[in-house]
């Protein structure tokens, strides 16, 4: 069997639940697919012969790997995805669905799904806001988002006008 992975692929560690978190992402994420499924040739020190291996995946256009690699690493916000939302139905649609399938939430709109993966699920609007050129609008939006979990894009703008 040959392989497509491109030639610049993200490779995501997990204990033995690769293809979980990749249907996830498939299903919840647009322009996202779950790709091949790879089970291991022989035994390995996390898992046996014929487990799963390696997940291909893509996550809104970008291609990913999931590797089950075993307990010996843990994901942390030193890595994320950041999502550009255009609205605040798709920030809480995304948000939602990361959380209400065991996620976690955090501050000014980040968060982390249940395999430990951060995503920054960040409104145009609040990006546009921080970048104001009148830079007091700008304090004042960012002010704002620090003090939330999920991004309130009417708040946001709220602040922003002052």
């Amino acid at each position: 069997m040959t392989t497509t992975v491109s030639k610049n692929t993200i490779c995501l560690w997990y204990d033995g639940t690769a293809l979980d978190a990749a249907r996830f992402y498939a299903e919840t994420f647009p322009d996202s697919a779950l790709g091949k499924v790879h089970r291991a040739p022989a035994d390995y020190p996390s898992g046996k012969q014929g487990d799963v291996l390696v997940v291909e995946f893509t996550v809104m256009g970008i291609p990913c790997i999931g590797l089950n690699g075993g307990p010996g690493f843990k994901h942390n916000e030193a890595f994320s995805f950041q999502v550009a939302t255009d609205d605040q139905a798709e920030t809480d649609r995304l948000w939602n669905a990361i959380i209400s399938n065991g996620g976690q939430e955090s501050a000014c709109g980040w968060c982390k799904d249940k395999w430990g993966l951060s995503w920054q699920i960040t409104p145009r609007a609040l990006t546009a806001a921080i970048a104001d050129p009148d830079r007091a609008a700008a304090k004042r939006a960012f002010e704002a988002m620090m003090q939330m979990t999920k991004i309130d894009i009417v708040a946001i703008e709220a602040a922003r006008r002052g």
